[in-house]
């Protein structure tokens, strides 16, 4: 089975800055793919990137055997891409299940909180509370997200990403702020989501948390690419000890 996603050449500068340089990688479907290196390595870049949130000075970024270079965001999510961020993006003074249904507006046909209980409309809420269910936040369905931890708020974000009806998720160091309790369910959602079929990449600094989840990881430094493989394989590299100033512990 070939690539969900493949990135080819990728080149981002910001003035005399290169962020991303000639950066190639391919993401399968079910796959978790890490994303790592250290702080300004290219990693947000090259995910704002395959969003559209920046357009490539080169390269390009295909998805599905279709190219999705110079397409806005909204357009990107329709395709089947959907993302989380550092930090919680709630919409405020909504109950939990109603933020859920805003993720999947790009399935909608129509306003999904229009009144009129359509057929689509009743599908799109029992949908939403599977995967409230799934996130492990059933019992918070009618709560206000105001009331929510921030343990609770990064599940409720995975919640919404997966209401798009991804075929690949970006997480965006989802295990930031964290518990060992909630990483540990945060570890367990993941590979669910990679064993419904969805491609996962992951950005993520917490090696100890990431190393275990991913099949295969990506390694960048100053925006390059300076290794691939295994976690076992990539974390005995020079090139990557290195980057990391030697630090094994880090990795």
């Amino acid at each position: 089975m070939g690539p969900i996603l493949e990135v080819a050449n990728l080149t981002k500068r910001f003035g005399g800055l290169t962020a991303v340089s000639r950066l190639d990688f391919e993401l399968r479907e079910g796959e978790i793919l890490g994303l790592i290196g250290p702080n300004g390595a290219g990693k947000t870049t090259t995910f704002n990137i395959i969003a559209g949130v920046y357009g490539a000075d080169e390269g390009e970024v295909r998805f599905a055997g279709e190219s999705i270079s110079g397409l806005a965001p909204h357009q990107i999510a329709r395709r089947g891409i959907m993302r989380t961020f550092q930090h919680n993006r709630p919409f405020g003074g909504m109950p939990v299940l109603d933020n859920v249904m805003v993720g999947a507006h790009t399935r909608f046909s129509r306003n999904p909180f229009s009144g009129k209980a359509s057929r689509e409309e009743r599908q799109q809420r029992q949908r939403a509370e599977g995967l409230i269910d799934f996130v492990g936040l059933a019992g918070l369905r009618d709560a206000d997200v105001g009331t929510l931890s921030f343990g609770q708020g990064r599940l409720l974000e995975i919640a919404r990403a997966l209401a798009g009806e991804p075929r690949a998720i970006l997480f965006d160091e989802p295990a930031a702020g964290l518990t060992p309790a909630e990483l540990d369910r945060l570890a367990g959602i993941v590979r669910g989501i990679a064993g419904r079929g969805i491609a996962v990449l992951l950005i993520e600094h917490d090696m100890r948390f990431l190393l275990p989840l991913a099949g295969r990881v990506v390694v960048l430094n100053f925006g390059a690419r300076i290794a691939e493989g295994t976690p076992q394989e990539v974390r005995s590299q020079r090139a990557v000890m290195d980057a990391y100033l030697g630090d094994a512990a880090a990795l």
